[in-house]
């Protein structure tokens, strides 16, 4: 028994939908990275399926968007520990406070 490529893609949208309301309504800065990570594991599944369905090989492209998400995490950790360093908070309300 073979679960359908619909699902998967059904619950793809489903997560990339959760990640999309919450960096819209959350501010803090580690949720909103966690929402930007669920919406490129949404984007993942979508490749893996794509490539599962239609004979391409989805898990290449799923393996470049998990090296940029790799990246991402990173560089904005790193962002993210200077702001705190600096402000001692890492509200996005206030960030917006270090423009010059």
């Amino acid at each position: 028994m073979s679960v359908p490529g619909s699902y998967f893609l059904g619950l793809a949208a489903v997560l990339f939908a959760i990640g999309a309301m919450g960096l819209l309504v959350r501010r803090n800065v580690l949720v909103m990275f966690m929402c930007i990570e669920l919406m490129l594991n949404a984007v993942n599944l979508t490749f893996i399926t794509f490539g599962k369905t239609q004979g391409y090989d989805g898990q290449i492209f799923a393996f470049f968007v998990m090296t940029v998400a790799a990246a991402e995490v990173a560089v904005g950790l790193g962002i993210l520990v200077a702001i705190f360093r600096e402000r001692h908070n890492i509200d996005v309300d206030e960030v917006s406070l270090l423009r010059g």
